[in-house]
């Protein structure tokens, strides 16, 4: 659904696009799932691989058509609710 909408509208840019898509979707996976506070130089370093990871992934949404876009989207959903989830089930003890 993404890749015929950006193919159709933005040819030219097509795999700007979804790199910068993919970056994104994936940052905010890493924040939601994975993240634990890392001295600044680890945290740029971890970000700069992610960035170079990046581009395999949207290699894949734009050469070989999987969506990757969609996949993202929906593992940044279900990371969040786990942790509106874990959030409130804390908050609950807490109180």
């Amino acid at each position: 659904m993404v890749y015929e909408y950006i193919i159709a509208n933005y040819y030219d840019h097509t795999f700007a696009i979804f790199y910068v898509l993919n970056l994104i979707l994936l940052i905010i996976a890493y924040k939601l799932g994975f993240a634990r506070e890392l001295p600044l130089l680890k945290s740029v370093f971890v970000y700069i691989l992610l960035a170079i990871g990046t581009v395999i992934v949207a290699l894949f949404a734009g050469i070989a058509k999987l969506p990757t876009v969609e996949s993202l989207l929906i593992v940044n959903l279900v990371l969040g609710i786990y942790r509106l989830r874990l959030h409130n089930e804390r908050k609950s003890k807490t109180s």
